[in-house]
């Protein structure tokens, strides 16, 4: 065997070429997997370097894919902030624009005449001549006027106002007693806004009934009713100018009638129609109307309740008629008498208290009568021997403890100009009383004030 043989036959021992040709083989990856399916052949040392370095540049690889991934990720972000804000901020002024625009052009008002001819006065009232509430206002508004009284002649203290009534083309007005001032000045104001210097006719305190008188054209005088025919229910309206507010209508209905009320000015009592239309003290001298337009009474807050609301009462003009034509006639009511004096009555607790304070010491406890507080001069009663702080116990024998009981007494039997006797009474400090008689004249009232 030659030494070729040797070489490839020692199988034991064999012994690599010195010079052989080797072929490197490069691992063979498939695109999914990381391992190698194909190995180089020169040694095992070199192949897992090779797979070490493919391993950490497939890692940098993925390291700089998810360094993109955040990179792109903060971008978008940064993105949707930026025009989340501008949007924002956008729609902010948009809604301020919008709601401008649509406050000033978008919102629907809705506004509509009345039917044709609804105001015409023709619709205001029915065949048999009843008015609505318009047609009884509108039928008594331009009859209604304003009066404003002052203190001086150049008019710059204001006393007050109240209401009046045209009655007649001559001017002739009716008012409330208690609107008016004896020795004031007194201005008219009518519906038209024409302004009249008024002359007093003749005012009654006791039944707080006065006329004035304006020179004046084209007035529209009221047309009276007759209150004996009102009933309980009946609709009403009350015409007046309280505060100041000219030709202020209020509605009611009549509450009651024959209502005997007594002025909380003079005692005085009155017929009237209680109703619960507002009746507040510019009323007063107002109308209370029908729905006929009739003035069936006229208002006054004397006669009003100052406790309860609802309660309003006016003069019945049946009652206030003749009154009327007594002041447009003699500028007084004839027959009215006078005593001349101001007293206290002793018909309640009150009463008597402020009748002990004005003496000084209390009264004796079984003793009743009327307390003489003042004396006028001018009237007959001054020339007796009755003084102020003495009493009247008794008219031509009849007893007598208030004011009502007083007037009682002389209307049952005296008139102006009559003789009347009267018991007196006299208390000292001790209690002790002592009584005498007098007789006086009864004066005829022409001023109104009593």
């Amino acid at each position: 065997m030659d030494e070729k043989d040797n070489i490839y036959n020692n199988t034991e021992n064999p012994q690599p070429t010195e010079n052989p040709r080797q072929i490197e083989q490069t691992p063979q990856y498939e695109p999914f997997m990381y391992e190698p399916i194909g190995f180089r052949q020169n040694s095992d040392v070199n192949i897992t370097e090779n797979i070490k370095l493919e391993e950490l540049k497939l890692k940098k690889q993925h390291i700089r894919h998810e360094h993109t991934i955040i990179i792109i990720f903060f971008i978008l972000v940064l993105i949707t902030l930026i025009i989340g804000t501008y949007g924002i901020i956008s729609d902010i002024v948009k809604s301020e624009k919008a709601l401008s625009t649509l406050s000033k052009n978008n919102v629907i008002i809705y506004q509509s005449a009345k039917p044709a001819g609804a105001n015409k006065t023709e619709n205001f009232v029915d065949e048999d001549g009843r008015y609505t509430t318009e047609g009884a206002a509108a039928a008594v508004r331009d009859s209604i006027v304003e009066i404003y009284t002052y203190s001086d002649a150049m008019h710059q203290t204001l006393l007050g106002t109240g209401s009046g009534v045209i009655l007649s083309d001559e001017g002739y007005i009716v008012t409330n007693a208690h609107v008016l001032n004896a020795n004031g000045y007194h201005d008219v104001h009518i519906a038209d806004g024409r302004v009249y210097s008024a002359k007093v006719i003749g005012r009654d305190s006791k039944t707080d009934i006065a006329v004035l008188k304006i020179t004046a054209d084209n007035l529209s005088p009221a047309v009276l009713g007759d209150s004996d025919e009102v009933i309980v229910g009946e609709q009403v309206i009350a015409v007046g100018n309280p505060a100041g507010l000219s030709n202020t209508v209020t509605d009611g209905i009549v509450s009651a009638v024959n209502r005997k009320i007594k002025s909380d000015s003079t005692g005085f009592e009155m017929n009237c129609i209680q109703t619960n239309a507002d009746i507040s003290p510019g009323n007063s001298g107002g109308a209370l109307v029908n729905m006929y337009g009739q003035v069936i009474g006229i208002t006054s807050s004397k006669y009003a309740s100052t406790f309860y609301e609802g309660l309003g009462f006016a003069i019945t003009i049946n009652e206030a008629k003749p009154i009327i034509e007594e002041l447009i006639n003699n500028g007084f009511v004839s027959g009215r008498f006078r005593i001349g004096i101001t007293l206290i009555g002793m018909n309640n607790e009150l009463s008597i208290e402020s009748i002990e304070q004005k003496l000084g010491f209390d009264l004796p406890e079984d003793f009743r009568g009327i307390y003489i507080d003042q004396i006028s001069p001018d009237c007959d009663i001054a020339n007796t021997e009755l003084k102020p702080g003495d009493f009247i116990t008794e008219i031509d024998g009849t007893p007598v403890t208030s004011y009502d009981e007083l007037f009682n007494a002389l209307t049952n039997k005296y008139k102006a100009g009559d003789k009347v006797p009267a018991k007196c009474a006299h208390i000292d400090k001790s209690g002790k009383i002592t009584t005498y008689e007098i007789e006086f004249k009864l004066m005829e009232d022409t001023s109104g004030d009593y």
